[in-house]
C-alpha cells in the first residue's frame, strides 16, 4: 500500500506500508528511493510490518522546507515526524548508505529500538571533499534512453558496476529505475554536500543494539578500524554498496537478526 503521510512539520513524506508484525523502518541511501529495497520487501514483510519512505528530496518526497541543510540529523528529524504521524515511538530501523547514517541519528534521538546499517555512510576518518559529479551528469544526459540502454546486458553491468557487485542479477526495468532515481533526485546535491561535510562520530553514544554490515566488494565505503564494544560488525561476502540486490537472502537474514537483538 502506497501512502502519503503528513509529518508533524507538515512535510509530506511518500511511504509504503506492507507486511505484518512488529514495525521495521527501511531507509534508502543517497540518490535512491524507497524502491531500492525491492528485492527484500517480500521476505521481510513475511515477518514484519514494513514502513518504507522516500527521504526528503528523493523519490516522491519534497526537499526539506526553506533553507534547512539536509544533514543526516535533519533528515532523521523529518522521518521522526513521519513516525509521530504513524503513532510509532521507536521502531526497529534498517538503512543503507546515507540511510544507515540517518538510522543512527534516529537512535541518538531515541527514535529507534535497534539499528541495522548496511554499508553506512559517515564512518570515514575525516570529512570528505566535494564530489566529482561526472557520473551523475552522464546519468542525467542519458535518462530518456535508460529503458532502452538497460536492456543491453554489458551497458547495464557497466552502469551499475560502481554500486552493485552482481549487476547481472538486476533486471533491466529495475536498473533503469535505480539509475533514473540517482539522476533525477532534486535533493541529491544538497544532501551529498551535507553528508560529505561531516562524519558520524557518536557511535559510542548509541545505546540501542547496532549491527553494521559491510559489502565485501563495496567501492564507496569501508569499515572503520575501531568500533565500540557491543556494536556488531559483519561482512557481506560478494556484495557491493547495494547489497539487497547482490544477495537478498543474506540481507534479509542480517536485517531480521539485527532487529531481533532488541528483543
Amino acid at each position: 500500500m502506497s501512502v502519503i503521510g503528513e509529518t508533524s512539520a507538515a512535510l509530506p513524506i511518500a511511504w509504503d506500508r506492507l507486511g505484518d508484525g512488529e514495525p521495521l523502518l527501511l531507509l534508502h541511501g543517497l540518490g535512491g528511493e524507497r524502491h531500492v529495497w525491492e528485492p527484500v520487501l517480500a521476505p521481510l514483510a513475511a515477518h514484519r510490518t514494513l514502513i518504507v519512505p522516500d527521504l526528503p528530496g528523493f523519490g516522491a518526497s519534497p526537499a526539506l522546507p526553506g533553507h534547512t541543510p539536509p544533514t543526516p540529523a535533519a533528515l532523521a528529524a523529518a522521518i521522526a515526524g513521519l513516525l509521530d504521524a504513524l503513532g510509532l515511538d521507536a521502531p526497529d530501523v534498517a538503512g543503507n548508505s546515507l540511510g544507515g547514517w540517518v538510522a543512527l541519528e534516529l537512535a541518538l534521538a531515541g527514535r529507534a529500538r535497534s539499528v541495522t546499517a548496511l554499508c553506512p555512510a559517515g564512518f570515514w576518518s575525516r570529512p570528505l571533499g566535494p564530489r566529482r559529479d561526472g557520473a551523475r551528469r552522464f546519468a542525467r544526459a542519458v535518462r530518456p534512453l535508460l529503458p532502452l540502454l538497460t536492456r543491453v546486458g554489458p551497458l547495464r553491468r557497466a552502469a551499475l558496476a560502481g554500486t552493485v557487485a552482481r549487476p547481472q542479477q538486476v533486471p533491466a526495468r529495475a536498473a533503469a529505475r535505480l539509475i533514473g532515481s540517482y539522476a533525477a533526485a532534486p535533493g541529491f546535491l544538497a544532501a551529498d554536500a551535507a553528508m560529505r561535510a561531516g562524519r558520524f562520530a557518536r557511535i559510542a553514544d548509541v545505546t540501542v543494539p547496532v549491527t553494521l554490515a559491510w559489502g565485501e566488494r563495496d567501492r564507496l565505503v569501508r569499515p572503520p578500524r575501531e568500533l565500540p564494544l557491543g556494536v556488531v560488525s559483519v561482512l557481506l561476502p560478494g556484495c557491493g554498496h547495494l547489497p539487497m540486490w547482490d544477495d537478498p537472502a543474506l540481507v534479509t537474514q542480517v536485517v531480521l537478526r539485527g532487529a531481533a537483538q532488541a528483543a
